[in-house]
């Protein structure tokens, strides 16, 4: 058997979620920050769409902050 040399979870793509205390997930009311553990920088989200898409575009650092620009 051969060993993979890439971890399965990279720590570049580990992250802190913290919620607003005004957020109630079970009412779809996302608010929060998306803070990437290795970089530490931050990103505000104002909804669920939002946190999606953060982490789907956690590799383009200009699309992160035009996303971030609507809250």
């Amino acid at each position: 058997m051969i060993l993979s040399t890439h971890p399965s979870y990279p720590s570049s793509r580990s992250f802190v979620l913290k919620l607003h205390r005004d957020a109630v997930p079970l009412q779809g009311k996302l608010i929060g920050r998306l803070e990437n553990v290795l970089t530490g920088e931050q990103f505000d989200f104002c909804s669920g769409a939002e946190l999606l898409d953060l982490l789907a575009r956690d590799s383009t650092p200009n699309a992160i902050e035009e996303a971030q620009q609507t809250c």
